[in-house]
């Protein structure tokens, strides 16, 4: 459950496009990184997306919600390049909401105007943070397709009329790689397990219960640390009968680690 100087090891699972600056992060944290994704990220379009585009250049959106910075990227890529100026400068006429520092981050690089963001970094947080301005509001917002229901249903619950374009999902890798962290996994030579979504819990079981391992996986995760970077994330863990050691007050990677560090510490 160590590896190199008895530093310990922790599986981080996220899409392919953040192994580097997760890696990264980890080792800077003393931990050594099994990097193994479990979750591909692919771009969409689906038939909400023009008239998303619509609104928003028109000037009849209120409120433009990004829940990530994948949400940022996918936008643009399906806005023609005549038109991405135009969307930009539409956006910074409107009330902007990022869901956290990453997807602001995000936006100030493209010269986008944050009007806020949440205190707790998830869909309730927005819906915390908005219910009580929306009545009677046109919301957008662009996101995953597997996002939280929780942010629509709440924001109609709050008067809004809500409009959703995914702009991309969410898939399951399959190889050689995802196998060997099954192995090591049942083999007990992870100690740290780091799940920053629920579709990461899922594609994991799915890889241990197609090797007919689910329930030893499940057994093997609880006597290690595991880590859920939010509620949903953690409710999800919990249905496959895993005990979720760690959630941090804000949810990003980082937090992850560090409220894993502490942990450990």
């Amino acid at each position: 459950m160590t590896g190199q100087h008895g530093k310990p090891k922790v599986a981080i699972m996220r899409p392919e496009r953040y192994m580097n600056e997760s890696k990264e992060l980890a080792e800077s944290m003393g931990f050594e990184a099994v990097m193994v994704p479990m979750v591909e990220i692919a771009e969409m379009k689906d038939d909400g997306f023009d008239g998303f585009l619509e609104r928003v250049i028109a000037g009849r959106s209120d409120y433009v919600i990004f829940t990530s910075a994948n949400g940022i990227d996918f936008t643009l890529k399906k806005i023609p390049l005549k038109l991405r100026e135009m969307f930009i400068t539409a956006l910074n006429s409107t009330n902007v909401v990022a869901i956290g520092p990453t997807t602001r981050k995000a936006l100030e690089e493209l010269d986008i105007t944050v009007m806020g963001m949440p205190g707790v970094y998830s869909s309730e947080g927005i819906v915390d943070y908005l219910c009580s301005d929306v009545a009677g509001r046109t919301i957008d917002t662009a996101r995953s397709f597997y996002g939280s229901t929780l942010l629509i249903e709440g924001l109609r619950r709050c008067g809004a009329t809500v409009y959703e374009t995914n702009v991309y999902t969410l898939k399951k890798p399959e190889g050689k790689e995802q196998d060997m962290l099954i192995d090591a996994t049942l083999k007990g030579e992870i100690a740290v397990f780091a799940f920053t979504s629920s579709m990461m819990v899922r594609n994991f079981f799915e890889h241990a219960r197609s090797r007919g391992k689910e329930e030893e996986a499940v057994s093997v995760l609880n006597r290690s640390l595991v880590a859920a970077i939010g509620g949903p994330t953690a409710r999800t863990l919990e249905e496959y009968g895993v005990n979720v050691s760690v959630i941090p007050g804000k949810f990003t990677f980082r937090d992850v680690l560090k409220k894993v560090h502490e942990q450990l510490s």
